[in-house]
C-alpha cells in the first residue's frame, strides 16, 4: 500500500499536479486592463487607491495603462480598434462622446447602482459610457500675483494680461476642448476673432492638464485653464487658499467624465465587476480628494470642498468639429509667431 501511495505520488508530480487536495485550487491570477489618462493612474491620482480597495473587494487586480490627456487616450483607442489590449477605456468626456460612440468600440452596460447617479450626468442613455464624476471649468489664479480675478473671457484679452495665460491643446486635452467649447458658446461664429484677441495673452498652449498646470505651480504664469475644484486641492494638502478659481459671468461649462466596456474586451465579467464597483460609495469616496472633483452620487464632500465655488449659470456646450480643430490650429499659427 505505501509502495504504491508512493509510486502515485511520483507519477503525479511528474504531471505537474497535486496528488492530495487541500481544499484551495491555485487560481490564476485574475487582471484587469483599464486605459486612463495620466493624472488618473499616477501616484498622486485617485488610481491607486482605487486598485487597493478594488483588490480588496474582489481579489482583481488593475493593471492602469496611461495615454496621456482624455483626447490622446480616445484618439489611442480609435487607432488600434478592435486590437486595443483593453477591458475598460476611463476618462473620456462628453465632448469626446460621439466619436466614442460611433466607433463600434463600446459595449452596452448598465451598472448596478446606476439609479443612485445623478440623472442630470447622465451622457449616454444606451450605458456604453458611465458616469464617474464632474466638475466645471474655469480659471485658477494665483492671488497673491492678481490680486483681483478676472470676471470674465473677455477681460482676459486685456493688456494686464499679457503673457499670463497657461491654456490646453484641445486637440490632446479634454479641459482644451472644454474651453473651445465655452468659447463659440459664448461667442458664436465670433470664436476666430475672440482667439485673435486673446492670443497676446496666453503664455503657452500645454498638450495636457498635468503638463499645464504643473506649470501654474511652478509660478511660469498666474492663470491656468482648470476646474473650479482645483483650489480644494492646495487647501487640502498646503493648508492654502492662494489659488482660487474665477466665476466668470457668463457661466461655466460642466465636464462629465466617464467610463466604458470595451466590445473586444478578454476580461468582461471582471470589467462589469468594476464598473459596478465605479459608481458605489468606495469608489465615488476617492474621488473628490483624488481626482478633486464631484462624486456623481450623493455622499458627503470633504471639508476642503468649502473654496470651492459654484457658478450660477451652468453651461451645456458642444464638441467641436475636426474641421474646426484644424482651423484652430492653423490661427494659433498664424496669431503666435
Amino acid at each position: 500500500m505505501c509502495k504504491r501511495i508512493a509510486a502515485l505520488a511520483v507519477f503525479a508530480i511528474l504531471l505537474g499536479a497535486p496528488l492530495f487536495a487541500t481544499g484551495k485550487v491555485e487560481a490564476k491570477a485574475r487582471e484587469l486592463v483599464i486605459w486612463t489618462y495620466d493624472s488618473f493612474s499616477s501616484e498622486w491620482g485617485p488610481g491607486p487607491a482605487v486598485s487597493k480597495d478594488f483588490f480588496e473587494q474582489t481579489g482583481i487586480t488593475v493593471r492602469w495603462v496611461s495615454h496621456g490627456d482624455a483626447g490622446e487616450l480616445l484618439a489611442r483607442l480609435l487607432v488600434e480598434g478592435a486590437g486595443a489590449q483593453a477591458d475598460i477605456i476611463l476618462g473620456l468626456d462628453q465632448n469626446l462622446t460621439s466619436r466614442a460612440l460611433a466607433s463600434g468600440l463600446l459595449e452596452a452596460y448598465k451598472p448596478a447602482g446606476a439609479e443612485n447617479i445623478a440623472p442630470e450626468l447622465l451622457i449616454d442613455p444606451g450605458w456604453s459610457l458611465i458616469p464617474f464624476d464632474y466638475s466645471y471649468f474655469a480659471f485658477v489664479y494665483d492671488s497673491q500675483s492678481l490680486p483681483r480675478a478676472p470676471s470674465g473671457l473677455e477681460e482676459l484679452t486685456g493688456e494686464q494680461y499679457a503673457g499670463k495665460i497657461i491654456l490646453l491643446d484641445p486637440r490632446s486635452s479634454s479641459p482644451g476642448i472644454g474651453f473651445f467649447a465655452w468659447v463659440r458658446a459664448v461667442y458664436g461664429e465670433g470664436w476666430r476673432d475672440y482667439w485673435r484677441r486673446l492670443a497676446p495673452s496666453i503664455l503657452t498652449i500645454a498638450e495636457s492638464w498635468s503638463t499645464g498646470y504643473g506649470l501654474f505651480t511652478n509660478e511660469e504664469a498666474p492663470l491656468v485653464l482648470s476646474y473650479t475644484t482645483s483650489p480644494s486641492y492646495h487647501l487640502e494638502y498646503e493648508g492654502s487658499e492662494r489659488f482660487k478659481a474665477a466665476i466668470f459671468g457668463e457661466g461655466h461649462p460642466i465636464q462629465v467624465e466617464l467610463a466604458g466596456l470595451l466590445r473586444a474586451a478578454s476580461n468582461k465579467e471582471d470589467a462589469r465587476a468594476f464598473l459596478d464597483y465605479m459608481v458605489s460609495p468606495g469608489f465615488q469616496a476617492l474621488i473628490p480628494l483624488g481626482n478633486w472633483m464631484y462624486p456623481v452620487i450623493r455622499i458627503p464632500l470633504p471639508a476642503s470642498f468649502r473654496i470651492a465655488p459654484q457658478s450660477g449659470r451652468i453651461l451645456r456646450t458642444e464638441a467641436p468639429t475636426e474641421a474646426e480643430l484644424n482651423e484652430w490650429a492653423l490661427l494659433m499659427r498664424e496669431t503666435r509667431r
